[in-house]
């Protein structure tokens, strides 16, 4: 452990204010008080610290006893990526789902509910939505977290999202500038590159975070991303042209203009690690504009925390990072943890309800909740009108892709334990792209059952989409559920288009196979 630097100057204050860590366990590890207590600002939690709502609000508990204008941050979106439900996949349809209904009162309200269980809980600043304009379908990393392709359609549902998140009380965090959407790499593993030119990427990825920061979104997330158009040798966490030069700029000096808190993409994502390293990668974000640095998703525990701490420390005394920018992330942070405080009383004070219309709000939490219901109006059935429901058991074969680490494999998703509920003695099994001929042992796995076969991206993957031609080939009868982008063309006697794989969109799904 580093010891070399007293905890209790403002230089190392300022230092440990401008980082986000996570940690392991359901409870505050006594180092983690010890951070808050001399001058850490802000904790990152992650689908492990989670076991219940209850087991939550007293975890953030334990961290305001010690700073009681903590940032309490987490990485939930809804849909695919849900920390809140990491353990039965999320009550709230993502942003595809949400952006192929494209009514903005409809994602209002759900954000506001989803940031309304996080207020409730004690958390008060989210990293999301995504704004990513998701511009090329085979993009393994952003998929259906983005609201859709067009730059103008993701804009108005951005910009409902911050309204709803932020009128619960928690802050808002647009990511990943300056545009993660025209990507066929995944930054969790290397560093991407986008080869647009200004005009591109001013007309459509940068659409949705200039009116995210017209509607006051209180943070932007940067994006591990190599766009040469603005930056040749750096991407954009590690740029000043990306962070300080357009982000930060004045819209008449060619910038978006955006005041509040920049925050890092994980600075332990290989873009950045494998390329920098942890501690230079760190410097090299704050020097270029950042202001909080994200850590902790993959790293964790006290050994990290005093790494970046003393890191920062010795390039502002090497002359590396200044002082001067260094106090200002700090303060920015410091500004939004003050906002936050502010917003968490004025909740408990008032509550619109993220919609100026009650009864329109009445209508959209109708029939189950609002997440399903969502989840319902953002289906899209083909072969219905032909359709019979199953008259006995069925065979669910799960196809099942890697799950990108934003994802992580640990959410169920599907609809099979719906299925089972709804038709009894259904069956269940799940293939891989290892698994040899996965059209073939699905047929022999299902006997004389009706297949019903769940995808995900079935456009990204020919090991899929040959099994899915082979059990229609063979049983004409099959059922096709796509649950990640729809971009290949319907198959099978009846084929559901669900634009998500959250919890409700298996629910919705299933609703569908067993009632016809």
């Amino acid at each position: 452990m580093t010891t070399s630097l007293r905890a209790t100057d403002t230089l190392t204050r300022d230092a440990l204010a401008v980082l986000q860590p996570g940690f392991t366990g359901t409870s505050a590890p006594a180092w983690l008080l010890r951070q808050l207590d001399e001058g850490l600002a802000s904790v990152g939690l992650f689908g492990r610290n989670i076991d219940s709502p209850e087991q939550l609000t007293l975890l953030t508990e334990q961290l305001r006893d010690v700073r009681p204008d903590v940032l309490v941050a987490i990485d939930e979106e809804g849909g695919d990526v849900t920390r809140l439900e990491a353990r039965t996949g999320s009550s709230y349809p993502g942003n595809l789902a949400l952006g192929h209904i494209d009514d903005p009162d409809l994602t209002r309200a759900v954000a506001h509910e989803l940031g309304s269980r996080l207020a409730a809980a004690g958390v008060n600043l989210n990293w999301a939505p995504s704004a990513d304009v998701n511009s090329n379908p085979d993009n393994p990393v952003i998929g259906v977290r983005s609201f859709g392709g067009d730059p103008k359609l993701v804009a108005r549902h951005t910009v409902a999202y911050v309204e709803g998140l932020q009128s619960a009380g928690v802050a808002a965090c647009v990511k990943h500038f300056p545009g993660h959407g025209d990507t066929a790499v995944d930054s969790h593993h290397a560093v991407p590159r986008i080869d647009a030119d200004m005009d591109t990427l001013r007309s459509r990825d940068l659409v949705p975070f200039a009116a995210a920061i017209d509607a006051g979104t209180r943070c932007v997330m940067s994006a591990h991303i190599l766009l040469p158009a603005l930056d040749a040798a750096r991407p954009g966490t590690l740029s000043p042209a990306v962070l300080t030069g357009l982000l930060r700029a004045p819209r008449d000096q060619g910038g978006l203009g955006h005041q509040g808190l920049i925050v890092t993409d994980g600075i332990e994502m290989q873009a950045i690690s494998a390329t920098y390293g942890l501690e230079r990668g760190s410097v090299l974000a704050l020097a270029a504009g950042a202001d909080a640095i994200c850590v902790g998703g993959g790293l964790s525990g006290e050994d990290t925390v005093l790494r970046l701490r003393d890191a920062l420390v010795t390039a502002v005394r090497d002359g590396e990072l200044t002082e001067e920018r260094l106090a200002d992330a700090a303060a920015r942070v410091r500004a939004l943890a003050a906002w936050a405080q502010g917003a968490r009383g004025a909740r408990n004070r008032s509550d619109t309800g993220g919609l100026a219309d009650p009864a329109l709000r009445a209508d959209l939490v109708a029939a189950g909740g609002i997440g399903l219901e969502a989840a319902r109006r953002a289906l899209v059935v083909t072969g219905l009108e032909d359709y019979r429901h199953p008259r006995g058991p069925l065979f669910v074969a799960a196809l099942t892709p890697l799950a990108n680490i934003a994802v992580g494999d640990e959410t169920p998703w599907g609809p099979a334990a719906e299925l089972e509920r709804m038709v009894p003695g259904t069956r269940t099994g799940t293939y891989g792209s290892t698994d040899g001929d996965v059209g073939a042992r699905v047929l022999a796995d299902a006997g004389e059952r009706p297949v019903v076969a769940v995808v995900r991206d079935l456009h990204r993957h020919p090991w899929m989409a040959q099994a899915v031609e082979r059990l229609v080939a063979a049983r004409p009868d099959t059922v096709v559920v796509e649950m990640g982008v729809p971009q290949a063309p319907p198959q099978g006697a009846l084929h559901v288009a669900t634009h998500g794989a959250a919890r409700v969109c298996g629910r919705a799904a299933a609703e569908v196979i067993a009632r016809g």
